[in-house]
């Protein structure tokens, strides 16, 4: 008997499920559902349409696995789809007219933290970077992909990752409130 499914690469999960083992969809989806779902709240930024764009990556993916054929990790592979469902998300809601929906005013405030303002303050130089430059930054250090799978999952030159990426660094290196993150 082979190893738990839990124990597979996710190339072995995913050769598990074109063999017909449906239990190896269940696997890769709570193996990346949490990547999956921080990406998505990137681009949506809120929390209902990146859980709906979550549904969205998984429905692509069981339709896409019995013939996907994966160059690169799972992750890059998710990573473009997840990019694609929450931009599409957030127009849908975009369009959104009327309704139920709640606004701020209607949440409670919740207390605020020195980590929540220490993360409000990086955030906030964040968003002075080119969004071209920022999306390689947090690829790289958030959601922990190579150079190589950064430019397979933009479809760019591994160059032009290279030097989004060193343009990135350099504009926060120069930024006064972020200094002590780059001391050594």
């Amino acid at each position: 008997m082979g190893a738990p499914l839990s124990e597979l690469s996710d190339l072995e999960l995913i050769a598990a499920h074109q063999r017909g083992d449906e239990r190896a969809f269940a696997v890769l989806y709570h193996r990346h559902k949490h990547f999956v779902f921080n990406v998505a709240f990137r681009f949506c930024g809120e929390h209902a349409a990146a859980l709906d764009a979550l549904q969205d990556v998984f429905a692509h993916l069981a339709e896409k696995l019995p013939t996907l054929q994966l160059t690169a990790r799972v992750t890059t592979y998710l990573y473009a789809v997840t990019r694609s469902c929450a931009v599409t998300q957030r127009r849908k809601r975009a369009r959104f007219i009327g309704g139920e929906e709640l606004v701020e005013d209607d949440l409670p405030a919740l207390p605020v933290t020195d980590a929540d303002n220490q993360r409000a303050e990086f955030n906030a130089v964040l968003a002075t970077l080119p969004v071209a430059h920022r999306e390689v930054l947090l690829m790289r250090f958030v959601d922990d992909l190579s150079l190589e799978e950064i430019a397979a999952a933009l479809n760019v030159p591994l160059g032009t990752v290279k030097s989004r990426l060193h343009h990135a660094i350099a504009k926060l290196r120069e930024n006064p409130r972020l200094r002590a993150y780059f001391e050594v």
